[in-house]
């Protein structure tokens, strides 16, 4: 698959579109990623990783230069499956443009950033004869899938092979209402636990018999929800626990069961670590005085890159193409940033989030060409045009 003319944010996103790269299938987004970077001068490296018994990811690491100042981009070309092919109305891997619009799988998250950040960084380079410092780019084919074998890996990669950044723009699509009114300066952490409460399974005519485990799980996710776990802090909203199952397995109405459980997440600000949020939780939970095991996966930590010249960047570019003030927010779910903020000042800046994962994913054109100018901005003024 060839681009015509690689400073156009549509068309760059258009051929990325058209690349099935649905987790982990890298669908050829990463060979088009190569064949439009290597002119530019990048030097690049497919990264391919395995673990386990997980799914084999293919990555991709690009650099231009070899000298500080670096600017890092991060993104991923993987996305999430289409879901009801019948109920898109147009081919979601077409890159099809309608009233002003264009509409396919990754158009917002998050092909139309790489896209927009690859037309920026063709017409940036074109307009300068040398680079006094170094851009690379990190490509994942694994965020939207188990995140084992993408960022991480290659970011240990870099570590081994003295490779850095010293500020990285992760394209993840952060805008709310209009392009450029947030930018993601840090993330929740994130926990999911399942709780399991075992008793002795009976009659129910006869409960001195039984143990019935769903009365103390009642009164375990009562003590986990009648107080919050905080107000919230400066740059982060309140953390937050939701209830996502609550399973009994029993479909008889007069049989006490043996067992009871549930499973829910909590998104937690800066107060805590995931350690922290486990001993809140389980401090609740033994308030019941009935035995329970409880099993904790952590996602992420909670992180923020304070404001400084980075985010002042990219607040200055929005506004000199947008006329927006952007808010600095740590909303919404985890991302690869979560692993970049221990390399480099990260922040993430992108596309608007609201129909990310759905049917009919969609950017406008205009939202795609102020987006690449946004970007095209930030390395002028990075790099001190």
């Amino acid at each position: 698959m060839t681009v015509e003319n690689p400073s156009s944010a549509l068309e760059v996103t258009q051929a990325l579109i058209r690349c099935p790269s649905i987790t982990p299938n890298e669908g050829g987004a990463l060979d088009l990623m190569e064949s439009l970077l290597k002119p530019l001068g990048f030097h690049c490296q497919r990264l391919p990783f395995s673990c386990g018994e997980t799914y084999d990811v293919d990555n991709l690491y690009a650099r231009l230069g070899t000298s500080g100042p670096v600017f890092g981009y991060g993104g991923h070309t993987d996305v999430v499956p289409i879901g009801d092919a019948d109920a898109w109305t147009v081919d979601p891997f077409a890159g099809a443009v309608v009233d002003g619009k264009l509409i396919g799988r990754g158009a917002v998250d998050m092909k139309g950033s790489i896209g927009a950040f690859v037309a920026a960084l063709t017409r940036f380079l074109g307009s300068r004869s040398s680079l006094d410092g170094s851009i690379n780019l990190i490509i994942t084919g694994d965020e939207e899938g188990l995140g084992v074998n993408g960022t991480t890996r290659v970011l240990d990669w870099m570590a081994d092979k003295g490779e850095r950044m010293d500020v990285c723009l992760v394209g993840e699509p952060t805008s709310n209402d209009k392009l450029g009114d947030m930018i993601k300066i840090g993330r929740r952490g994130s926990v999911n636990f399942n709780l399991k409460v075992r008793g002795i399974q009976g009659h129910t005519a006869y409960p001195q018999l039984a143990r019935n485990p769903v009365h103390p799980l009642v009164n375990m996710l009562h003590n986990l929800l009648e107080e919050p776990l905080d107000s919230g802090t400066e740059h982060f909203p309140p953390s937050s626990l939701q209830l996502t199952t609550i399973d009994v397995g029993n479909s008889a109405t007069n049989v006490i069961p043996a067992q009871a459980q549930a499973n829910f997440n909590v998104r937690f600000n800066d107060l805590y670590s995931s350690e922290q949020v486990e001993a809140w939780v389980r401090e609740r939970l033994t308030r019941a005085g009935f035995d329970y095991d409880l099993a904790g996966r952590v996602s992420g930590e909670s992180f923020i890159c304070p404001p400084g010249p980075f985010s002042d960047l990219i607040s200055r570019s929005v506004k000199d193409v947008t006329g927006i003030d952007a808010v600095l927010g740590t909303t919404g779910g985890t991302s690869d940033a979560r692993f970049i903020k221990e390399y480099a000042t990260v922040a993430e800046f992108g596309l608007l989030n609201d129909t990310a994962h759905k049917v009919d994913e969609y950017c406008t054109l205009q939202e795609l060409d102020d987006l690449s100018c946004i970007y095209q901005s930030m390395l002028e003024g990075y790099f001190k045009v």
